[in-house]
């Protein structure tokens, strides 16, 4: 009886070996889904400190909120956002990384389009300067340039991934009101106009999204209470580097995009593209 028990448990072990070889279909571990993240600074996680060594002038960081959804969402991530990138950066640089097989794509530019650093250089400047000039410049380009530069990239996406969910990211509004960096005395007043802008520029890129049928994500309400000089900031103020300067840090790439992020991506909420 040992023999033949032997013998018996060798032929199951061979079955086992043999039918693990072969994966009905249905069965297994799924294939993580594709997913390409597109655009800026803020997407690629300038603020955080820490960057791949091999992401040069892009800045892509561990802390940023692509590679957190990708990991809460079992992802396989495609990291094209760069530091610096305008909506024509991301047409010609990074939209490569998206096609037939991408499932998700979330895609954060508008930023630079309206000079937004100068801007906010321009308005950190020491008394008697002001920045008004440099706002109401900043608010004519989400008025009259924006819209067409974001129209054709959402564009460009949508027929690049026809089956891919798309999902339009947009900033926070950075201040409170207050004036807590030596180094960079923007008054209260520029301080609301600045919010005013970044409301402007939120408007601007949900309508163009929505146009498109693209899926929006507003961040503004997440990080109220966490602007610069609050409490507990979520974005840091005047830094050094100064690179990291009014940025998300990584309680903000953390806490304040990447669960509405990533909410976005698992309960995608259906958009019909504007009439």
């Amino acid at each position: 009886m040992g023999t033949h028990r032997r013998a018996y448990q060798v032929v199951l072990t061979v079955m086992a070996v043999v039918g693990s070889m072969f994966v009905l279909p249905g069965q297994g571990a799924a294939e993580p889904v594709d997913y390409t993240a597109l655009g800026d600074s803020y997407a690629s996680g300038v603020g955080t400190r820490a960057y791949y060594d091999d992401s040069g002038d892009c800045y892509r960081s561990p802390h940023a909120y692509p590679v957190r959804v990708a990991a809460e969402v079992g992802a396989a991530l495609t990291f094209a956002a760069c530091s610096g990138s305008r909506v024509a950066d991301v047409r010609n640089k990074q939209l490569g990384s998206v096609g037939g097989d991408t499932e998700y794509v979330t895609v954060q530019v508008g930023g630079n389009d309206i000079g937004f650093v100068s801007v906010l250089t321009a308005c950190a400047r020491p008394w008697p300067y002001t920045c008004w000039d440099e706002i109401d410049e900043a608010n004519r380009k989400i008025r009259d340039v924006l819209p067409d530069r974001l129209d054709a990239l959402y564009a460009d996406i949508v027929t690049r991934a026809p089956q891919a969910q798309v999902v339009a990211v947009g900033y926070p509004r950075l201040f409170n009101g207050e004036q807590c960096n030596a180094g960079a005395r923007i008054s209260p007043g520029e301080q609301r106009e600045l919010n005013k802008s970044a409301d402007r520029l939120a408007r601007a890129i949900e309508s163009s999204a929505r146009a498109r049928g693209i899926e929006y994500v507003d961040v503004r309400k997440e990080f109220t209470g966490h602007a610069v000089c609050d409490d507990v900031e979520w974005v840091n103020g005047l830094s050094y580097p100064i690179l990291e300067s009014y940025h998300p840090n990584r309680r903000g790439q953390r806490v304040g995009y990447t669960p509405v992020v990533t909410e976005q991506i698992a309960e995608p909420v259906p958009v019909s593209p504007a009439r």
